[in-house]
């Protein structure tokens, strides 16, 4: 787990923690969660509960939103700043828009036309970028696959164990990294598969610190490759 792996799980510690203030004070209205929980909003805009999972309507605009254990829902054309759970997926529907999106346990679904002015990420848990959106930060995990669409990220696009599949048409500005797995603990035991199809560009270095299973389409074009062998492909998929 790197750097960027302990300070999100650190996030969880610290939010963990944060529970009395934020739903008695005079400065928060208390609402409902989906789950009928008690949901703070604060004078701020900011929306935060520790139990249940948080639901911003179609077209709302919010500061934050946070919870501890349960899944966040942005619906389309919402506006929000960062969004944050522990134990929980996240969804950013159509052309709604955040400033970061990051959960420990979970995966996140950025739906078609989103935007995300910073970075993406979980630890156990997929991600999904759907056609049309616009992460322009990193996209990051350690176990689960990664989906990027005819998408554009502006950043690296990086995992431990998680399988990559880039396009068909997307266009990543940074590069693709496969990092060493340095804990003791390994879930699961295959080799990452890394697909880079038709149509799409990742302008960065390809880098890999452990064995990975590289397919690149002969319509595609990518940066340097450094620690694995490129298998060439024709078609819309690899055969392999």
């Amino acid at each position: 787990m790197n750097h960027r792996h302990v300070l999100l799980v650190t996030f969880a510690l610290v939010l963990c923690g944060c529970t009395g203030a934020d739903f008695n004070g005079g400065s928060s209205s208390a609402k409902s969660s989906s789950d009928g929980s008690p949901r703070a909003r604060h004078a701020d805009g900011d929306t935060s509960q520790v139990m249940g999972s948080v639901d911003i309507g179609a077209g709302e605009h919010a500061g934050d939103v946070s919870t501890v254990n349960g899944g966040i829902h942005i619906g389309e054309n919402a506006v929000v700043g960062k969004v944050e759970t522990v134990n929980g997926g996240i969804t950013v529907e159509p052309h709604a828009t955040a400033s970061e999106v990051e959960t420990v346990n979970g995966g996140i679904k950025v739906g078609d036309g989103a935007g995300i002015s910073g970075t993406v990420q979980t630890v156990n848990g997929s991600l999904s970028i759907a056609d049309g959106a616009d992460v322009k930060g990193e996209l990051t995990n350690v176990n689960g696959s990664i989906g990027v669409a005819a998408a554009h990220v502006g950043g690296d696009v990086s995992t431990v164990n998680g399988d990559i599949r880039i396009g068909p048409n997307a266009h990543v500005d940074g590069g693709i990294h496969v990092e060493k797995n340095g804990s003791w603990f390994h879930l699961g035991s295959g080799i990452p598969k890394i697909v880079i199809a038709p149509g799409s560009v990742v302008k960065g270095t390809l880098r890999f610190d452990r064995e990975v299973h590289l397919y690149v389409s002969d319509h595609a074009t990518i940066g340097a490759v450094v620690g694995a062998t490129i298998n060439k492909f024709s078609g819309d998929a690899p055969t392999g």
